[in-house]
């Protein structure tokens, strides 16, 4: 087990959360892997009824979640494809206008960097990155691959394009900064425990991931080690009414903790960096 870090979390705390929105679209022509219907259509027919189930996440969803978090003054990290920036630019300036931070989850999530030459990685990057700037507003610092797949290649071409943290990382509980030539690079792990994908792929009702979170919390603090709490939600599964209120209230009980601090992950590569340079 690796020793734990000679810092803390801002202001003193033991306990991070991080609030991770997914907002997520697929290349035209294609369809999310899974839906609410559990019977599966003829191979090579196209899955129209998922296509638009998805698209409730920019047209509602990530709005309805955005509002829960004003409601509470937390700010999130939203992981958006970058042709949403194509299809709907206003609803990524409305996020950033929101205080959140915008970060790149490729272009869409069937082009996954694993998948990809390194020339064409290159130029998904780059894509990406000149696609979100444009229309948030705001530099774009940080980078999650779908299905959180990248190659071992990958955090040196992010770090080469100014990127200062990277999430594909599962197999550790803190962040850690990676030297890539002369070029730095923070890799945050993302952790499942407060997830809402239980929900849509085991039929779950939503509470069970306000129990989750009430459980991780209670679990963190019989501990005496730093901990981040990921706390997960796809807007096109959890920006629904249902799952909107339970995600509101993960937030409320997160912002009343006074053993707490909620940050963005680029507030935690930031943190990290810091650290690391004294």
């Amino acid at each position: 087990m690796k020793r734990q870090p000679a810092w803390t979390w801002p202001n003193g705390k033991r306990i991070a959360v991080v609030f991770n929105v997914c907002l997520e679209a697929w290349s035209d022509g294609k369809a999310p892997g899974i839906s609410p219907m559990g019977n599966p259509l003829p191979a090579g027919v196209l899955d129209t009824m998922a296509i638009s189930w998805a698209a409730y996440g920019v047209e509602v969803g990530i709005h309805r979640l955005m509002d829960a978090f004003a409601r509470h003054g937390a700010k999130a990290s939203v992981m958006t494809n970058a042709i949403i920036a194509e299809r709907s630019p206003q609803t990524v300036k409305a996020i950033a206008a929101n205080g959140h931070e915008v970060l790149s989850h490729s272009y869409a999530m069937d082009v996954i960097p694993a998948l990809l030459s390194e020339a064409d990685e290159r130029k998904n990057i780059e894509r990406c990155t000149v696609l979100l700037q444009k229309a948030a507003g705001q530099k774009i610092v940080g980078w999650l691959s779908p299905r959180g797949t990248s190659k071992p290649s990958t955090p040196a071409l992010l770090a080469e394009a100014g990127y200062r943290w990277y999430g594909d990382v599962f197999h550790t509980d803190l962040p850690y900064v990676e030297s890539h030539g002369n070029k730095q690079i923070v890799a945050i792990p993302l952790s499942y425990d407060v997830n809402d994908m239980p929900s849509m792929k085991y039929g779950h009702p939503p509470r069970i991931m306000l129990e989750a979170f009430d459980e991780v919390i209670e679990i963190a603090r019989a501990g005496d080690e730093l901990r981040i709490i990921d706390v997960t939600s796809h807007a096109h599964i959890f920006g629904h009414h249902r799952g909107a209120y339970v995600y509101e209230k993960i937030i409320e009980r997160a912002v009343a903790a006074p053993d707490v601090w909620i940050g963005t992950r680029a507030q935690i590569a930031d943190h990290v960096l810091s650290a690391a340079s004294t």
